[in-house]
């Protein structure tokens, strides 16, 4: 008979670590604060990373992460 195969034991994941899996999408302003609109008229976005002291809560959902932040956003990001 053949022995299973033992998959490892999971790593647990941190704040810090799942911080740095998802971004969030911030307007781009001018510098006079008002938002800047492409050609189509939409705002132009910008990606910017979490930091580790903004989650509030985090969950590892296996292909991907759910991250809370303590500004009450719920951003996804993709392992």
């Amino acid at each position: 008979m053949s022995k299973p195969s033992e998959s490892p034991a999971p790593i647990a994941m941190t704040a810090a670590d799942a911080a740095k899996l998802v971004e969030r999408e911030v307007p781009v302003l001018d510098k006079h604060g008002k938002v800047v609109l492409d050609s189509d008229g939409k705002a132009n976005i910008k990606r910017l990373p979490v930091k580790a002291e903004e989650v509030l809560a985090f969950s590892d959902k296996g292909d991907h992460v759910i991250v809370v932040t303590k500004d009450g956003r719920k951003l996804r990001g993709d392992k």
